[in-house]
């Protein structure tokens, strides 16, 4: 079929059959890439309770969810050095302010950046250590993949602890773990 050209519609639009609307290129490649990442993140993660960490006027707080609810937490990025997707953990200010009812208040933002800013840590890794010490663990710096073990475990529940902005999964990461199925 020929569509005459029309200089006033977007070509990085195409038409949605289903009720005539446009939408963006790749928008439901992204959106379905989305729903498998997050799938595969949860089906191969070694345990099903996370405990996110986020800032929010002034203070950064933590929040446990179980495996049900986070996928709402999770957004498609770019992946560092340009490589394919990522899964992150990038809360809007709506999703922030759903969370602080059931959040507890860990330090000010300021005390948290200086921390970070004085030592050889990244904001996650400085997240992981003082939600580990408030639970009277010692922490220690792991790099154990979300599949073979949780970050922190408190009484015989295993924990993956996100700070915001943190990666879930690479989308590299996705198809090693396709292809070990």
């Amino acid at each position: 079929m020929f569509i005459p050209y029309n200089k006033d519609v977007n070509r990085n639009k195409l038409l949605n059959p289903l009720n005539n609307s446009r939408v963006e290129l790749g928008e439901t490649m992204n959106t379905d890439l989305l729903k498998t990442m997050s799938k595969i993140y949860q089906a191969k993660s070694a345990c099903h309770k996370y405990i996110l960490g986020f800032t929010f006027k002034g203070v950064v707080y933590a929040v446990v969810i179980g495996s049900d609810d986070i996928a709402q937490f999770m957004k498609l990025d770019k992946a560092s050095r340009g490589k394919g997707y990522s899964l992150r953990f990038k809360p809007t200010v709506a999703q922030k302010m759903s969370l602080l009812k059931d959040s507890q208040a860990i330090c000010s933002v300021e005390f948290f950046d200086e921390t970070v800013a004085t030592c050889i840590y990244n904001r996650g890794e400085i997240f992981e250590k003082f939600v580990t010490e408030l639970n009277g663990q010692t922490w220690e710096k792991d790099n154990l993949p979300f599949w073979k073990g949780p970050d922190l475990e408190v009484d015989g529940i295993g924990y993956q602890l996100k700070f915001e902005g943190a990666t879930y999964m690479t989308e590299s990461q996705m198809y090693k773990l396709m292809e070990e199925a």
